[in-house]
Protein backbone atom coordinates (compact mmCIF):
# COMPACT_ATOMS: atom_id res chain seq x y z
CA UNK A 1 0.00 0.00 0.00
CA UNK A 2 1.34 3.41 -0.87
CA UNK A 3 -0.53 6.84 -0.04
CA UNK A 4 -0.34 9.55 -2.37
CA UNK A 5 -1.28 13.29 -1.18
CA UNK A 6 -1.44 16.44 -3.86
CA UNK A 7 -1.07 20.06 -1.66
CA UNK A 8 -2.38 22.70 -3.21
CA UNK A 9 -3.34 25.96 -2.07
CA UNK A 10 -6.95 25.39 -1.72
CA UNK A 11 -7.68 21.81 -1.64
CA UNK A 12 -5.69 18.57 -0.78
CA UNK A 13 -6.13 15.18 -2.18
CA UNK A 14 -4.73 11.71 -0.73
CA UNK A 15 -5.43 8.36 -2.33
CA UNK A 16 -4.13 5.50 -1.23
CA UNK A 17 -3.08 2.95 -3.90
CA UNK A 18 -0.89 0.06 -4.95
CA UNK A 19 2.24 -0.26 -7.06
CA UNK A 20 0.18 0.02 -10.78
CA UNK A 21 -1.48 3.34 -9.53
CA UNK A 22 -4.90 1.38 -8.89
CA UNK A 23 -7.02 3.89 -6.66
CA UNK A 24 -8.59 1.91 -3.73
CA UNK A 25 -9.87 4.91 -1.32
CA UNK A 26 -9.42 8.45 -1.48
CA UNK A 27 -10.42 11.95 -0.23
CA UNK A 28 -10.02 15.15 -0.99
CA UNK A 29 -10.56 17.94 1.92
CA UNK A 30 -9.80 21.71 1.90
CA UNK A 31 -6.10 22.76 2.86
CA UNK A 32 -7.31 26.36 4.17
CA UNK A 33 -3.82 27.95 4.72
CA UNK A 34 -3.38 29.20 8.06
CA UNK A 35 0.04 30.76 7.84
CA UNK A 36 1.25 28.56 10.36
CA UNK A 37 2.62 25.30 8.12
CA UNK A 38 2.84 23.14 10.83
CA UNK A 39 -0.87 23.60 12.27
CA UNK A 40 -1.76 23.15 8.58
CA UNK A 41 0.61 19.69 7.88
CA UNK A 42 -1.15 18.42 10.96
CA UNK A 43 -4.01 18.83 9.34
CA UNK A 44 -3.54 16.93 6.25
CA UNK A 45 -2.07 14.12 8.75
CA UNK A 46 -5.40 14.16 9.93
CA UNK A 47 -6.83 13.73 7.07
CA UNK A 48 -4.60 11.01 5.78
CA UNK A 49 -5.16 9.10 8.96
CA UNK A 50 -8.80 9.31 8.22
CA UNK A 51 -8.19 7.65 4.83
CA UNK A 52 -6.31 5.15 6.51
CA UNK A 53 -8.86 4.06 9.65
CA UNK A 54 -11.31 3.48 7.00
CA UNK A 55 -9.26 1.16 5.42
CA UNK A 56 -8.61 -0.52 8.37
CA UNK A 57 -4.79 1.01 8.20
CA UNK A 58 -2.34 2.58 9.86
CA UNK A 59 0.47 5.04 8.42
CA UNK A 60 3.20 2.23 9.44
CA UNK A 61 1.57 -0.37 7.62
CA UNK A 62 2.21 1.98 4.55
CA UNK A 63 5.05 1.05 2.44
CA UNK A 64 5.88 4.85 1.54
CA UNK A 65 3.94 8.28 1.06
CA UNK A 66 4.45 10.54 -1.63
CA UNK A 67 3.29 14.15 -1.33
CA UNK A 68 3.18 16.58 -4.17
CA UNK A 69 3.05 20.24 -3.68
CA UNK A 70 4.02 23.82 -5.30
CA UNK A 71 6.73 25.76 -5.22
CA UNK A 72 10.27 24.69 -5.20
CA UNK A 73 10.63 21.74 -3.53
CA UNK A 74 14.35 20.17 -1.75
CA UNK A 75 13.54 16.45 -2.01
CA UNK A 76 17.15 15.49 -0.46
CA UNK A 77 16.48 17.76 2.68
CA UNK A 78 12.36 17.51 2.55
CA UNK A 79 11.36 21.36 2.45
CA UNK A 80 9.37 23.73 0.35
CA UNK A 81 10.55 27.20 -0.79
CA UNK A 82 7.74 30.14 -1.70
CA UNK A 83 4.92 27.49 -2.15
CA UNK A 84 2.05 29.92 -4.05
CA UNK A 85 -0.43 30.17 -2.27
CA UNK A 86 0.33 28.78 1.03
CA UNK A 87 1.44 31.00 3.42
CA UNK A 88 4.00 30.32 6.17
CA UNK A 89 5.35 27.37 4.44
CA UNK A 90 8.37 28.78 3.39
CA UNK A 91 10.86 26.30 3.94
CA UNK A 92 9.05 24.45 6.12
CA UNK A 93 10.19 20.49 6.71
CA UNK A 94 6.82 18.90 5.36
CA UNK A 95 8.27 15.42 4.45
CA UNK A 96 9.54 14.89 8.39
CA UNK A 97 6.26 16.59 10.03
CA UNK A 98 4.51 14.03 8.07
CA UNK A 99 6.87 10.78 8.24
CA UNK A 100 6.48 11.49 12.70
CA UNK A 101 2.60 12.29 12.49
CA UNK A 102 2.07 8.87 10.24
CA UNK A 103 5.16 6.86 11.45
CA UNK A 104 6.56 5.41 7.71
CA UNK A 105 8.98 7.06 5.06
CA UNK A 106 7.45 10.19 3.05
CA UNK A 107 9.39 11.70 -0.34
CA UNK A 108 8.58 15.36 -2.08
CA UNK A 109 8.34 16.36 -5.61
CA UNK A 110 7.08 20.04 -7.30
CA UNK A 111 3.82 19.58 -8.81
CA UNK A 112 4.93 19.50 -11.98
CA UNK A 113 7.71 16.90 -11.62
CA UNK A 114 4.54 14.88 -9.66
CA UNK A 115 2.38 15.40 -12.64
CA UNK A 116 5.04 14.31 -15.04
CA UNK A 117 5.66 10.99 -13.05
CA UNK A 118 2.10 10.43 -13.07
CA UNK A 119 1.25 10.57 -16.69
CA UNK A 120 4.69 8.70 -17.44
CA UNK A 121 3.37 5.56 -15.16
CA UNK A 122 -0.40 5.38 -15.10
CA UNK A 123 -0.68 7.77 -17.99
CA UNK A 124 0.31 9.02 -22.11
CA UNK A 125 3.48 8.80 -21.40
CA UNK A 126 3.55 4.82 -20.38
CA UNK A 127 5.85 2.73 -21.84
CA UNK A 128 8.34 5.52 -23.02
CA UNK A 129 11.25 6.19 -21.89
CA UNK A 130 11.77 9.48 -22.81
CA UNK A 131 9.43 12.31 -22.06
CA UNK A 132 8.61 15.71 -21.69
CA UNK A 133 5.15 16.93 -19.72
CA UNK A 134 4.05 20.51 -20.20
CA UNK A 135 1.15 22.25 -17.96
CA UNK A 136 -0.25 25.46 -19.38
CA UNK A 137 -2.45 26.15 -16.54
CA UNK A 138 -2.08 30.03 -14.33
CA UNK A 139 1.68 29.33 -15.22
CA UNK A 140 3.83 27.02 -17.33
CA UNK A 141 5.35 23.62 -16.04
CA UNK A 142 7.40 20.88 -16.96
CA UNK A 143 8.84 17.22 -15.85
CA UNK A 144 11.53 15.75 -17.23
CA UNK A 145 11.43 11.79 -17.72
CA UNK A 146 14.60 11.00 -19.31
CA UNK A 147 16.31 7.39 -19.84
CA UNK A 148 13.54 6.08 -17.54
CA UNK A 149 14.01 8.73 -14.30
CA UNK A 150 12.88 11.76 -13.47
CA UNK A 151 15.33 14.47 -14.19
CA UNK A 152 15.84 17.50 -11.83
CA UNK A 153 18.98 19.22 -12.67
CA UNK A 154 21.30 21.17 -10.82
CA UNK A 155 19.90 22.45 -7.74
CA UNK A 156 16.21 20.75 -8.75
CA UNK A 157 15.90 23.38 -11.49
CA UNK A 158 15.54 21.22 -14.37
CA UNK A 159 12.27 21.44 -15.91
CA UNK A 160 11.55 24.99 -15.51
CA UNK A 161 10.05 25.21 -19.21
CA UNK A 162 8.61 28.09 -18.16
CA UNK A 163 10.80 30.69 -17.81
CA UNK A 164 12.76 29.49 -21.55
CA UNK A 165 13.09 33.30 -23.70
CA UNK A 166 11.23 33.38 -26.22
CA UNK A 167 11.23 36.84 -27.26
CA UNK A 168 14.53 38.91 -25.85
CA UNK A 169 13.02 41.86 -23.95
CA UNK A 170 9.72 40.57 -24.38
CA UNK A 171 6.16 40.40 -21.88
CA UNK A 172 7.08 41.30 -18.30
CA UNK A 173 6.99 37.28 -16.75
CA UNK A 174 5.88 36.38 -13.24
CA UNK A 175 9.42 35.71 -12.52
CA UNK A 176 10.87 39.12 -12.73
CA UNK A 177 12.59 38.34 -16.33
CA UNK A 178 10.95 39.45 -19.78
CA UNK A 179 10.02 37.30 -22.86
CA UNK A 180 9.56 33.79 -21.16
CA UNK A 181 7.49 31.27 -22.45
CA UNK A 182 4.79 31.69 -19.46
CA UNK A 183 4.59 35.17 -19.99
CA UNK A 184 3.00 34.36 -22.81
CA UNK A 185 1.13 30.84 -22.91
CA UNK A 186 0.38 30.87 -19.16
CA UNK A 187 -3.24 31.18 -18.25
CA UNK A 188 -2.72 33.97 -15.99
CA UNK A 189 -0.52 35.95 -18.43
CA UNK A 190 -2.67 35.29 -21.28
CA UNK A 191 -5.81 36.41 -19.30
CA UNK A 192 -4.10 39.37 -18.81
CA UNK A 193 -3.66 40.07 -22.33
CA UNK A 194 -7.05 39.32 -22.85
CA UNK A 195 -8.51 42.04 -20.53
CA UNK A 196 -6.08 44.73 -23.03
CA UNK A 197 -6.90 43.09 -26.34
CA UNK A 198 -9.97 41.48 -26.29
CA UNK A 199 -12.78 43.38 -28.80
CA UNK A 200 -15.68 44.41 -27.33
CA UNK A 201 -18.12 42.70 -29.89
CA UNK A 202 -15.81 39.37 -29.75
CA UNK A 203 -17.67 36.20 -28.78
CA UNK A 204 -14.64 36.17 -25.99
CA UNK A 205 -16.18 38.90 -24.22
CA UNK A 206 -19.69 38.11 -24.77
CA UNK A 207 -18.67 34.66 -23.14
CA UNK A 208 -16.92 36.51 -20.64
CA UNK A 209 -19.69 39.06 -19.56
CA UNK A 210 -22.64 36.17 -19.73
CA UNK A 211 -20.61 34.86 -17.00
CA UNK A 212 -20.08 38.14 -15.23
CA UNK A 213 -15.95 37.70 -15.81
CA UNK A 214 -12.72 39.21 -17.43
CA UNK A 215 -12.02 37.45 -20.11
CA UNK A 216 -10.39 33.80 -19.90
CA UNK A 217 -8.55 31.20 -22.08
CA UNK A 218 -11.54 28.88 -21.35
CA UNK A 219 -13.71 31.39 -23.46
CA UNK A 220 -11.16 31.66 -26.14
CA UNK A 221 -11.54 27.89 -26.97
CA UNK A 222 -15.36 28.29 -26.93
CA UNK A 223 -15.14 31.52 -28.72
CA UNK A 224 -12.20 29.62 -31.29
CA UNK A 225 -14.86 27.03 -31.90
CA UNK A 226 -17.50 28.77 -33.00
CA UNK A 227 -15.44 30.27 -35.45
CA UNK A 228 -14.93 34.06 -34.17
CA UNK A 229 -11.72 35.46 -35.78
CA UNK A 230 -10.24 37.35 -32.93
CA UNK A 231 -10.37 33.91 -30.35
CA UNK A 232 -8.66 32.06 -33.60
CA UNK A 233 -6.05 34.52 -33.81
CA UNK A 234 -5.57 34.37 -30.26
CA UNK A 235 -5.16 30.24 -30.42
CA UNK A 236 -2.79 30.81 -33.61
CA UNK A 237 -0.24 32.78 -31.34
CA UNK A 238 -0.84 30.55 -28.96
CA UNK A 239 0.19 27.68 -30.71
CA UNK A 240 3.07 29.27 -31.95
CA UNK A 241 5.01 29.99 -29.48
CA UNK A 242 3.97 26.44 -27.90
CA UNK A 243 5.29 24.79 -31.47
CA UNK A 244 8.57 26.85 -30.88
CA UNK A 245 8.74 26.11 -27.24
CA UNK A 246 8.47 22.40 -28.10
CA UNK A 247 11.01 22.57 -30.84
CA UNK A 248 13.62 24.33 -28.72
CA UNK A 249 13.29 21.07 -26.25
CA UNK A 250 13.35 18.85 -29.23
CA UNK A 251 16.77 19.70 -30.10
CA UNK A 252 18.22 19.78 -26.79
CA UNK A 253 16.81 17.14 -25.29
CA UNK A 254 15.33 14.26 -27.90
CA UNK A 255 12.14 12.96 -26.41
CA UNK A 256 9.74 10.04 -27.70
CA UNK A 257 6.73 12.13 -26.47
CA UNK A 258 5.31 15.16 -25.56
CA UNK A 259 2.69 15.14 -22.84
CA UNK A 260 0.47 18.33 -23.19
CA UNK A 261 -1.84 19.63 -20.37
CA UNK A 262 -4.60 21.85 -19.19
CA UNK A 263 -5.20 24.49 -22.11
CA UNK A 264 -4.11 22.07 -24.49
CA UNK A 265 -6.21 19.55 -23.00
CA UNK A 266 -9.07 22.02 -23.14
CA UNK A 267 -8.25 23.03 -27.05
CA UNK A 268 -7.94 19.95 -28.43
CA UNK A 269 -6.90 18.18 -31.71
CA UNK A 270 -8.16 20.60 -34.13
CA UNK A 271 -7.63 24.41 -32.37
CA UNK A 272 -4.10 23.00 -30.62
CA UNK A 273 -2.74 19.93 -31.12
CA UNK A 274 -2.67 19.34 -34.97
CA UNK A 275 -1.50 22.66 -35.59
CA UNK A 276 1.19 22.43 -33.13
CA UNK A 277 2.10 18.65 -34.42
CA UNK A 278 2.47 20.23 -37.52
CA UNK A 279 4.53 23.48 -36.78
CA UNK A 280 7.13 21.02 -34.59
CA UNK A 281 7.59 18.75 -37.22
CA UNK A 282 7.95 20.99 -39.62
CA UNK A 283 10.43 22.99 -38.31
CA UNK A 284 12.78 19.80 -36.25
CA UNK A 285 15.39 17.90 -37.74
CA UNK A 286 14.88 14.76 -39.30
CA UNK A 287 14.64 11.93 -36.69
CA UNK A 288 13.62 7.76 -37.32
CA UNK A 289 10.50 8.79 -35.64
CA UNK A 290 8.38 11.61 -34.90
CA UNK A 291 8.00 12.74 -31.39
CA UNK A 292 4.41 12.35 -30.49
CA UNK A 293 2.78 15.08 -29.17
CA UNK A 294 -0.63 14.06 -27.29
CA UNK A 295 -3.04 15.13 -24.49
CA UNK A 296 -2.46 14.38 -20.99
CA UNK A 297 -4.58 11.08 -20.30
CA UNK A 298 -5.11 11.43 -16.48
CA UNK A 299 -7.50 14.53 -16.16
CA UNK A 300 -9.33 14.90 -12.82
CA UNK A 301 -7.19 11.79 -11.55
CA UNK A 302 -4.21 13.06 -11.53
CA UNK A 303 -4.03 15.16 -8.30
CA UNK A 304 -5.11 11.55 -7.17
CA UNK A 305 -2.33 9.87 -9.09
CA UNK A 306 0.14 12.94 -8.69
CA UNK A 307 1.62 11.64 -5.32
CA UNK A 308 1.69 8.11 -6.16
CA UNK A 309 4.33 8.35 -8.88
CA UNK A 310 6.26 9.94 -6.70
CA UNK A 311 6.12 7.25 -4.29
CA UNK A 312 6.90 4.91 -6.99
CA UNK A 313 10.34 7.15 -8.16
CA UNK A 314 11.16 7.13 -4.64
CA UNK A 315 11.38 3.72 -3.86
CA UNK A 316 13.14 3.00 -7.30
CA UNK A 317 16.02 5.00 -5.53
CA UNK A 318 16.55 2.58 -2.98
Amino acid sequence: MRLGIDIGGTKTALALGDAEGRLIADMRIPTAPSGDALRDIARIAEGARALLAGQGLHGRELEIVGVSLPGGVDPGGGFVRNPPNLPGWDGAPVRDVLADALGTRVALENDANAAALAEWRFGAARGFQHAVYLTMSTGVGGGLILGGRLHRGDANLGGEVGHIPVVWGGEPCACGLRGCVEAYIGGAAWAKRLARETPPASDVARLAAAEGRAPQPEHVVAAARAGDAFALAEMARFNEVLAQTLCTLAAVLAPEIFVLGTIAVAAGEVLCLGPVRERVRANSWPRPRPIAIVPAALGERLPLLAGLGVAAEALRGD
